[in-house]
This record gives C-alpha cells, structure tokens and sequence, in this order.
C-alpha cells in the first residue's frame, strides 16, 4: 500500500480532524494524522473531559486506532492545532510514540499555516524502556 503523497495531504487530514475535536474546556483543539509503514493513515482528536486528566490527547488517539488496527511501525505524523504556533506532541504523547520508535518524522502546523518539523528523538532523547529500567530481564516488552 502506497503512502500520502506529499506531507501537506498529511497536514491537511490533521486539519480536517482537529475540527472534530471535543474542546469545550480549553478551546485548543488538535487533530493528529498517523502513517503508518504500510502507508495507513490513522486519525485522532482530543477529547477534553469535566474532570480534566481523564481528557485524551489526538496524538494517543490516532495511536491506540492504529495499534488497534494492527500498526505497529510509523513513518510520521502530521499535528494541527488551533493555536497561534505549531504545537508539539506532549511528553506523554512523546513517550507513547516512542514506544514504537524513536525515528518518526513529527510535522505540526497552527492555525495560521507555520508548519514545523522534528523528529521524534530530537524531542524526547532519552525515552523510558523498560527493558532498561529492568537491567535483570524480568520483564519483557510486548509487541
């Protein structure tokens, strides 16, 4: 299966989604467009919440689609936000990525059209393992 074509087709289903996102609370909406390696492209919002860390990210939204559907190797992922400057993934939505390698590419454009890009080690260069932080081997990653 063939991926995107161009990262503004990306940028652009990121763009689409953030305007399905459930603000109410703080009115920054996001939308997060996944590709995978097979050229899948899986989307997600936030979800804000009355009770405020109960709320989802869209980075951890388009994830868990797409562990749910069976991807687990990414190339990028496309981050639209309705602020004034392009937003990068939050630490835990860094950490969740990670989870599946450090090497995706992250593009992010806010509301008025500046796109930035990093890449997902640049921003969280020392990520959590497990398999680290457990030098016996007693747990194992699962995949």
């Amino acid at each position: 299966m063939a991926g995107i074509d161009s990262e503004s087709e990306l940028l652009s289903q990121a763009r689409e989604v953030m305007d399905r996102a459930y603000a109410p609370y703080s009115g920054f909406r996001v939308g997060a467009a996944l590709e995978a390696a097979d050229g899948r492209v899986f989307l997600g919002c936030n979800v804000e919440n009355a009770s405020y860390p109960v709320g989802t990210c869209a980075e951890r939204v388009a994830l868990g689609h797409a562990v749910a559907s069976g991807a687990r190797a990414f190339r990028r992922v496309a981050v639209a936000s309705s602020g004034d400057r392009p937003a990068s993934p939050c630490g835990m939505c860094r950490q969740a990525l990670s989870e599946f390698g450090v090497d995706l590419e992250i593009l992010s454009v806010a509301a008025g059209g500046e796109v930035r890009r990093w890449s997902l080690a640049d921003l969280l260069p020392a990520d959590f393992r497990l398999d680290e932080a457990d030098p016996a081997g007693v747990a194992r990653r699962g995949g």
